[in-house]
């Protein structure tokens, strides 16, 4: 039997972050991505966008974003990956970040508009995407902490109607450069979406659509996180 592919639900650090975040592990997500809120997030769609807002409106800053991550990890065991800019780190200290973070309880971090050539002694999950050239993907793989986060797209962020045509094309050519764990993410949102890039790649990641069903509460983001690991399961 094959290894379980993992599931990843990205949401935006807030009070009932840890309330929905320990749904979302209840329904099958192996991994909790948590956003930090910034004002500029220029690889986010409208919905994570209008969840930053709403975040920011909120009065969450990076030190809040900080406590949210303490306060997750004291309730579930599965990883969480920060999704931040670097534009909070630049402000806040990257060092001072990184140490912060990892003794928050964070197990790595994503920095979404930081190249993979800068900063290489941060470590963290690095981005590709179909435009990046062999080079950028090898020196990706080589130093992700611990898997790739490969962009199904051109573009930013978002629930769609169907999984990217370019995806498959993209696992198979970082396939052919490393050797590393690739989760699809950017565009996936149904059951049967979420089936057909694991049955690409080792995982998926689900933003937008989690949290426009987190709105409605853990409940309901229980529920579709079962449908996820149920669809993905029996596909694989």
């Amino acid at each position: 039997m094959s290894e379980q592919k993992q599931i990843v639900i990205y949401l935006m650090a807030g009070a009932e972050t840890r309330t929905l975040a320990e749904a979302a592990v209840e329904g099958g997500a192996d991994l909790i991505e948590v956003g930090f809120p910034f004002s500029d997030p220029l690889a986010d769609g409208p919905v994570v966008r209008q969840a930053g807002e709403r975040a920011l409106a909120a009065g969450m800053t990076t030190d809040s974003c900080l406590r949210c991550v303490e306060d997750i990890r004291a309730r579930i065991d599965v990883p969480l990956v920060p999704m931040t800019y670097a534009a909070l780190l630049e402000a806040y200290g990257w060092e001072r970040f990184e140490a912060d973070v990892r003794a928050a309880g964070a197990s790595s971090m994503i920095v979404a508009d930081l190249p993979v050539d800068e900063r290489p002694t941060l470590r963290r999950v690095q981005l590709v995407a179909p435009t990046s050239t062999d080079e950028r993907i090898r020196l990706g793989a080589e130093t992700t902490d611990g898997w790739l986060y490969l962009v199904t797209l051109t573009g930013t962020t978002g629930a769609r109607s169907e999984l990217s045509p370019a995806f498959a094309g993209l696992v198979q050519r970082v396939r052919a450069l490393a050797d590393v764990a690739l989760y699809g993410g950017f565009g996936i949102s149904t059951p049967e979406q979420a089936a057909a890039a694991a049955g690409i790649a080792d995982g998926i990641v689900v933003g937008s659509r989690a949290l426009q069903v987190a709105a409605d509460g853990p409940g309901p983001l229980r529920d579709y996180v079962r449908s996820l690991r149920e669809a993905i399961d029996r596909a694989t």
